[in-house]
């Protein structure tokens, strides 16, 4: 074959274009410590504008996602307190981080949403340690709390009755149950985007909450104050479910990453091709999205044609090819 060969020089394109995207493959995972690097956002349940905007997560964005441990996750409870060290510290359009999860550990859609709240044991008793692995969080700790099976007791074994709670971020301590409003007072603003009526107030508020286990609570920036634990936690909320149930407290083994920098749009692709009949294709994607898309897409088209014209000519005029050429001539 020789070096204007159309066969050859179409696997020679291709073995140049499967390089390059396993550089930045690569270079993603040196950067993030996650594989896969990206996801693709499919709902709207983060968007700040209806029609997308730069900035906050909208349907077809792609994010990267950050290998983080549970521990150098900022919520927004602390991200807003001007007593915290983090206060001020901002990710996606609103204080605090955005993390993505298996919902209750179990696999499936994974699900993007900012973290508000963890909730940290404080008085640990041991559990009655004759109950069963089934049995009722009452069974395993008959003078009260919460049971939860991967924190140590006193005795040294796992399984604890979590008698009381803090939340970092906020004045909860050493409380056997969570009341936090988020009403600019007791607590920065928390905006559900809602109006108020009967037993709904128009900021975020946790009530009266149990905490069936240690861990974040989380909450899409779209969703109107509904948090993904549910109506136990604040009144009116649906719940992110998953085939146990209602979506508890994120643990550190159910966390995937910290959502870091957005690529916008491009995720639109991979959703209009996507044939899982669970997935909600496009149908969130805003309008502008689209022609967004379009103008990527034409600019990386275009661009070759227009560059490698400019640079032959820009290589032309180039006084080393010129006095190159003229070294050539005299010899």
């Amino acid at each position: 074959m020789s070096d204007n060969d159309p066969l050859l020089n179409l696997l020679r394109e291709m073995v140049l274009a499967a390089g390059m995207i396993g550089l930045l493959v690569l270079g993603l995972f040196a950067h993030t410590g996650s594989m896969p690097p990206l996801v693709v956002v499919e709902s709207s349940s983060m968007i700040h504008e209806l029609n997308g905007e730069v900035g906050s997560i909208d349907a077809g964005d792609l994010v990267l996602v950050h290998n983080q441990p549970m521990d150098t996750v900022t919520t927004f409870a602390e991200a807003s307190n001007p007593n915290h060290p983090q206060y001020g510290y901002e990710q996606h359009g609103m204080a605090g981080d955005v993390i993505i999860y298996d919902k209750n550990g179990e696999g499936g859609t994974p699900i993007i949403h900012r973290a508000i709240l963890e909730v940290v044991p404080n008085i640990l008793e041991v559990p009655d340690r004759n109950a069963s692995a089934d049995d009722l969080s009452v069974v395993h700790c008959p003078n009260g709390g919460t049971y939860d099976d991967i924190i140590p007791a006193a005795d040294g074994l796992l399984g604890a009755c979590v008698m009381t709670w803090n939340v970092p971020g906020t004045s909860v301590v050493n409380a056997s149950t969570v009341t936090i409003a988020f009403d600019g007072i007791n607590a920065a603003y928390y905006d559900c985007d809602r109006p108020a009526h009967a037993n709904v107030e128009p900021f975020l508020v946790i009530w009266n909450w149990t905490p069936s286990q240690a861990g974040i609570l989380t909450l899409g920036d779209n969703n109107r104050c509904s948090v993904d634990q549910g109506p136990s936690a604040v009144n009116g909320s649906a719940g992110v479910h998953s085939a146990s149930g209602i979506v508890r407290p994120i643990r550190d083994s159910w966390l995937i990453g910290v959502a870091g920098g957005e690529i916008p749009w491009l995720g639109t692709v991979k959703l209009a091709l996507n044939t899982d009949p669970g997935s909600p294709g496009t149908i969130y994607v805003p309008n502008s999205s689209y022609l967004a898309l379009f103008f990527v897409v034409a600019g990386v088209l275009i661009a070759p044609m227009v560059l490698e014209p400019l640079l032959k000519r820009i290589v032309k005029n180039a006084p080393e090819l010129k006095l190159a050429h003229d070294e050539l001539e005299e010899e």
